[in-house]
This record gives C-alpha cells, structure tokens and sequence, in this order.
C-alpha cells in the first residue's frame, strides 16, 4: 500500500466545507508551506474527490521555487501526478487538471462510471482508469496506485473520500489546521466519528495568524 496522509483546514468550530479552503482562516503559512508545500513536496501523487476539483483551473503540486527544487532534488517529477475518486463520473471539458497532457492522472471509479466516461478517457491518454469492484473496494484501488509507482499520497479531501480512507485503514498521517474564527459550511467536520490518533506536533500561530494551530497526528 501507499503511504496515505490527510491535509485539511478546519473552522474553529470544526468544519472543513468551503468552496476555497483558504477562506476558513488558516492562514498563509498553511496555504504556502503546508497546504502546497511540505505535504507534498515529496508526494508521487495528490488525491481529492472529484466534487473538489469540479469545473476548477487548480492543478495540485508545489509552486514556491524553493520547494520546486527540493522536488527536484528528491528525484520527483516537476508536478505529482493527480489522483481523483469519483462514484458519478467526470466533466473533463471544463477542468484544468484533466487536460494537461504532460501530467498523469489517475481515476478511481466503479464500472458503470468508467463506461460512461469511456469517449472521454479515450480522447484523454494521459489518464488511466482504476475501476474497483465497487465503491467498497477501495483498498485494491490503492494497492494498483502503489503497483503503477505511487508509494506516497496526499489526500486534500473532500470528506467523503476522507472517512472512506480512514474506515478502510488506508491513512497514516493526519495534518491539521484549525483557524481561530468560525466558519465554512455547517455540519462538515473532517471526519465524522472520534478519530483515534496520536499527536506529533501542535504548533501554535504567532503575529498575524495568532490562534491558528497546526497538528500532525499519527492514526
């Protein structure tokens, strides 16, 4: 199996909803150095739910030039390849990230989603379908990421995908970052049960983004 962690913003009163997670509140140094930094800099691939990226001109890697060369130096291609989950099927026409031809991206999909996408995989050979058996067969929809040469994962949501990760067992590292105000859309926590994890690191924000708190947890 990969290696998996979460990377996720939170609300202060815990919600993780939000058209443009930088809107929660956690910050500069969470978007910059976490969110499109350190969590992925070494990453083989980024994961998300397709209602993230939906008609979205995002493409996921690292951009600051410090962190394009320690990519570099680590061996990695200039931009992870982009892995997205979906159980509806894709609109490939009007998002980024599905039409960059020099960057891989990897489906995960059931078989009636991948039959209906079928003309648009074809017209798209840089994407590679993974079909599961069914949505819960996630767990072998990892295990050919890691046999098609992805060993490290960065998931950045959406939510569903996040506690179908943590129920099947497939999550190692949790990276946490909880604004000082509330917000987002209501009833939207990460995940919706206790998670037992053990923490790392707590990290505390100072001058303008006082009461901002960083955590790695390990599950």
């Amino acid at each position: 199996m990969p290696a998996i962690s979460l990377v996720f913003v939170q609300s202060r009163d815990g919600n993780t909803g939000a058209a443009d997670p930088s809107a929660l509140g956690g910050g500069e140094t969470d978007r910059h150095l976490i969110y499109e930094g350190l969590s992925r800099v070494a990453a083989d691939g980024v994961l998300a739910g397709a209602e993230t990226i939906r008609g979205g001109d995002v493409l996921f890697s690292v951009w600051h030039d410090e962190l394009v060369r320690l990519r570099a130096t680590l061996g990695k291609p200039r931009h992870p390849a982009q892995i997205v989950a979906t159980l509806r099927g894709l609109s490939f026409d009007d998002t980024l990230l599905y039409n960059v031809p020099g960057v891989r991206v990897f489906v995960l999909t059931v078989p009636s989603c991948a039959e209906a996408m079928r003309e648009g995989l074809a017209a798209r050979p840089w994407i590679s379908p993974i079909v599961m058996a069914d949505r819960n067969d996630l767990r072998s929809g990892v295990r050919a990421l890691r046999r098609l040469g992805i060993d490290r994962v960065s998931s950045i949501g959406g939510r569903t995908v996040a506690t179908a990760l943590i129920d099947a067992g497939l999550v190692q590292d949790v990276y946490l970052t909880t604004s000082p105000r509330e917000g987002g859309q209501p009833n939207t926590p990460m995940y919706p049960k206790p998670l037992r994890a053990d923490l790392v690191v707590r990290k505390q924000g100072t001058g303008p983004e006082t009461g901002v708190v960083f955590e790695h947890r390990v599950i």
